[in-house]
């Protein structure tokens, strides 16, 4: 038992990345009902950025500027990628397009820092504290803290500021909202600059816990996707919920059965909620009169 405590509270740490990403392809969803598929790049670009900053200044300081960076970097993804494919009322176009900066930023960040995985200094002390047998790295705490206070920040916003406001009514009614003299086009890139910049952060939290390199976002973006899309891409708590389900399954399959089997239960999910409930396990299914 107390090994399996301790396979899930590393699958916790591990879900809450994996929510923070997701909870980025919501944000575009919401407000454009389009997808980001550069997100596990833009986490990629957000570690590596901040591994360059934090050699010239503190970890805590430094994040300030990720988060700007981000932010800018999903801007030029709305604004190259996605728009020109809404203007045209492409259905395909934003898919590819975003798919296609993704590629980009990789070769850039192969071409900047190299091939190699490198080795990110974790601002607190890397010896795990021990609670009753159970050991957990400072580190993986704030994962969960900031992944957490992220996603509440960005709700409180979306909830209390009059910004938030325009950006839930496009999410509602993306015509309506325009009428009612809302620049929806404004919304839908302040949502690719939001969504950017979730997942440069989680790139910045996870960064001390693992290695960081150009190719460390296509796994992490692909199984973020599978749980917005497990969890539903209209719901907050279905990120977390399914984002702790992945994490967990993975690390207590690859402890149990074998590290070659720990992204099998993550896609048997999946496929199990595609087949049973394609909106997601807290999804609404939206109908559309005609």
């Amino acid at each position: 038992m107390q090994i399996l405590a301790q396979l899930i509270v590393s699958g916790i740490s591990l879900g809450m990345i994996y929510a923070v990403i997701a909870f980025g392809y919501q944000l575009t969803f919401a407000t454009s009902r389009t997808l980001n598929f550069g997100q596990g790049e833009a986490l990629m670009l957000g570690a590596l950025v901040g591994l360059t900053l934090v050699g010239h200044m503190n970890y805590w300081l430094m994040i300030p500027l990720v988060l700007i960076f981000g932010a800018l970097q999903g801007v030029v993804v709305e604004r190259i990628a996605v728009r020109p494919a809404l203007k045209n009322k492409s259905e395909f176009g934003w898919i590819m397009g975003t798919i296609a900066l993704a590629t980009i930023f990789k070769n850039v960040a192969e071409n900047i820092w190299g091939r190699d995985d490198l080795k990110f200094p974790s601002p607190l002390p890397e010896s795990p504290l021990t609670f009753h047998g159970i050991h957990v790295l400072p580190m993986e705490i704030v994962v969960v803290i900031g992944a957490l206070g992220m996603m509440l920040a960005v709700e409180i916003f979306n909830r209390k500021s009059i910004y938030g406001k325009a950006v839930v009514a496009t999410s509602n009614d993306r015509d309506a909202a325009g009428l009612m003299g809302i620049n929806t086009r404004l919304v839908i890139t302040f949502s690719y600059a939001l969504s950017s910049m979730t997942a440069a952060f989680a790139g910045v939290l996870i960064a001390p816990l693992t290695l960081t390199g150009a190719t460390m976002g296509v796994v992490l973006g692909l199984k973020a996707f599978s749980v917005a899309i497990i969890g539903g891409l209209n719901s907050g708590m279905g990120v977390i919920v399914g984002g702790l389900l992945l994490g967990i399954a993975e690390t207590t399959t690859g402890f149990y059965l074998s590290t070659g089997y720990k992204d099998v239960p993550g896609l048997v999910l999946l496929l199990l909620v595609l087949a049973i409930k394609p909106a997601g396990l807290f999804g609404k299914t939206v109908i559309n009169k005609v």
